[in-house]
């Protein structure tokens, strides 16, 4: 606030240090859900229409399009990152804290991804790295409970919630496939995809309006 600040200009500022708004937003948070979602959701499909019969590919270009989602993911998150460090102004601190929440949450992903991976590959038994999702759905619940908690947003709560239910299904569903894709499928679109649009659209307005 400068000292040219008006007090509706003040009480602006003091809003969006309470409720998270700002120019920064959740641009490169909500990029991330947003393709996570679409991408590897899409992956799902391509696995549920395998193991119906409808897509039938050689096997170089099947796993052309495993090895296509992360490398696609990756480049667009890439071009998240740098979309927003042209905005160098820190974020309200419960943007921030929500941000250090999901990160926290990142980095306890790639250590499982270690875990489960090396697991798996020990044992010759694909069925242990299929936890690997359920707890990833776990911890994106705890995300989002923490989320819910700082902005009491409903949908917040609602992906929580989601997350968490996800989280038991596919835990209980690993040795039947059929079922753990059609969860994992739907829970990507809902559970990553539409908070990430939702999110994502919140940012650019956040920008615009900035």
């Amino acid at each position: 606030m400068s000292d040219k600040s008006t007090p509706e200009a003040d009480l602006a500022f003091l809003r969006s240090v309470v409720t998270g708004g700002g120019p920064g937003g959740h641009l490169t948070l909500g990029v991330a859900y947003l393709a996570g979602g679409l991408l590897y959701g899409a992956q799902c499909l391509f696995h549920i229409g395998q193991i119906m019969g409808w897509v039938r590919l050689p096997d170089l270009a099947n796993l052309a399009v495993v090895v296509a989602v992360p490398i696609l993911f990756f480049v667009v998150l890439t071009w998240a990152i740098l979309e927003d460090r042209k905005i160098p102004k820190p974020g309200p601190m419960v943007t921030r804290t929500l941000n250090a929440a999901f990160s926290a949450t990142g980095m306890a992903n790639l250590a499982i991804i270690i875990v489960f991976g090396a697991g798996s590959a020990r044992d010759h038994d694909f069925g242990t790295w299929l936890y690997y999702p359920a707890v990833i759905f776990a911890l994106q619940s705890a995300a989002w409970f923490v989320a819910w908690t700082l902005k009491k947003t409903p949908w917040m709560l609602a992906a929580a919630i989601g997350g968490w239910l996800t989280a038991v299904a596919l835990g209980l569903l690993v040795r039947q496939p059929n079922a753990y894709l059609g969860v994992c499928t739907v829970a990507l679109f809902l559970l990553f995809a539409l908070p990430g649009w939702v999110m994502l659209r919140g940012a650019l307005d956040a920008r615009k309006a900035a």
